[in-house]
C-alpha cells in the first residue's frame, strides 16, 4: 500500500533540494571567483619591487583581504561559507525526500533509477558535507554541487516514477546490501570524478604558465592529484564488493552467479578501467595526468551503465529502468 502524501512530500523535498543546490552552486563559484581575485592581487603585491633605501615605505592597500587578517577569517570565505551553509540543508532535503520515498513505500527506496539517484545524491552531499566539517573543503563546493544537481534534475524530470510496490524478484536483503554499496561506491566515484576534473584543470594551468583567476583559489595540482587517488582507493573496494553481492545475488534469484547480462558486463567493465587507473597510477612509466584521465574514463562508464544500459538494452536487470 502506498501512502500518497508521504510520496507527495517526498516530492516537494527534491525540488526544494534543487533550488537549494543551485543556490549553494552560485555561492561557490562566487566564492572562487573572489578566493582566486584575492591570491592573484596578494601575488602581485609580492612581486611589486620595493624602494631601496631606509624606511622606505611598503606599498599601500585598501584591500581587507591582503593586508593584515588572520589566516580563516578573511573576507573572501564569506560565499564559500554561505555555500556551504545551503549545501548543508541541501542535504537534509535530499536525505528527507529519500527517507519519505522508503516511508511512502514501506521499503527501501532502491527499486528503480529515480529511487537510486536519491540515494546516490544523498551519499555524495553527506559525504562532502562531513568532510567540510573536518577539513576546509570550500574550494571543492562547486565541483560537488554541479553533478548533484545535475543528477537530481535528470531524477526529477527524466528518470521519474511514481512510489510502487517491488516486483517479486527484487523482494530480497541482498537488493538492500547490493544497491546501497553501489550507490556509496558510486557517490564516492562521483567525487573522485569531480576532484580529478580540478585537478586536470589546476595542472594545465600551472604548466601553461598563465593560471586562471578561478583556480587560484584551488590547492596545488599535486594535493588534488593525490585527493583524487585517495578516494579511489577507498571506492575501489566497494564497488568491488557490488559486483561480488550482485553475483551472489543473481546465484539466489536466478540460479547462476554470472551470466554476461548487459548490466554485469557493464559492472565488470567498471571494475576494470578503475583497476587499471590504480595499475596506471603506481607504475612509474604513467604520468599522474594520464593515469587520472583513465579514472574518468571509468566515471564515465558508470554513466553509461546508468542511462544507456538501463534505458537502452534489455536484460534480466530491465527493472531498473524508469518504471518498477
Amino acid at each position: 500500500m502506498t501512502n500518497t502524501t508521504l510520496a507527495m512530500a517526498s516530492d516537494y523535498f527534491a525540488w526544494a533540494a534543487m533550488v537549494v543546490l543551485a543556490l549553494a552552486m552560485v555561492a561557490f563559484s562566487a566564492h572562487l571567483a573572489v578566493t582566486g581575485a584575492t591570491r592573484e592581487r596578494r601575488v602581485d603585491r609580492e612581486r611589486t619591487p620595493v624602494a631601496v633605501g631606509a624606511g622606505a615605505p611598503a606599498p599601500a592597500t585598501d584591500d581587507p583581504s591582503v593586508d593584515d587578517v588572520p589566516a580563516g577569517r578573511t573576507p573572501t570565505r564569506r560565499w564559500g561559507v554561505i555555500g556551504l551553509q545551503l549545501t548543508w540543508l541541501a542535504t537534509l532535503a535530499v536525505v528527507g525526500a529519500t527517507a519519505l520515498r522508503g516511508l511512502s513505500v514501506g521499503r527501501a527506496p532502491l527499486g528503480n533509477m529515480y529511487e537510486f539517484t536519491l540515494f546516490t545524491v544523498s551519499f555524495v552531499l553527506v559525504v562532502f558535507s562531513v568532510w567540510s566539517l573536518r577539513k576546509d573543503r570550500l574550494w571543492l563546493g562547486a565541483f560537488v554541487v554541479l553533478p548533484s544537481l545535475v543528477f537530481l534534475g535528470a531524477a526529477k524530470l527524466a528518470w521519474y516514477t511514481e512510489a510502487s510496490q517491488l516486483m517479486p524478484a527484487l523482494n530480497s536483503i541482498w537488493l538492500v546490501i547490493h544497491v546501497v554499496v553501489a550507490t556509496l561506491s558510486v557517490a564516492l566515484f562521483t567525487i573522485g570524478a569531480a576532484i580529478g576534473v580540478a585537478y586536470l584543470a589546476k595542472d594545465s594551468s600551472e604548466q601553461g604558465g598563465r593560471e586562471l583567476r578561478w583556480l587560484r583559489a584551488l590547492p596545488p595540482a599535486r594535493s588534488l592529484e593525490q585527493l583524487t587517488y585517495g578516494i579511489h582507493i577507498v571506492a575501489f573496494p566497494l564497488w568491488t564488493f557490488t559486483v561480488i553481492a550482485g553475483a551472489i545475488w543473481a546465484e539466489q534469484a536466478w540460479g547462476r552467479y554470472w551470466g554476461w547480462d548487459p548490466k554485469e558486463t557493464w559492472s565488470f567493465v567498471i571494475w576494470a578501467v578503475y583497476a587499471g587507473y590504480l595499475h596506471a597510477r603506481a607504475t612509474t612509466g604513467w604520468s599522474t595526468r594520464r593515469s587520472t584521465w583513465v579514472a574518468l574514463a571509468g566515471f564515465a562508464c558508470i554513466i553509461i551503465n546508468y542511462t544507456v544500459v538501463n534505458l537502452l538494452m534489455t536484460g534480466l536487470h530491465s527493472y531498473s529502468g524508469v518504471s518498477s
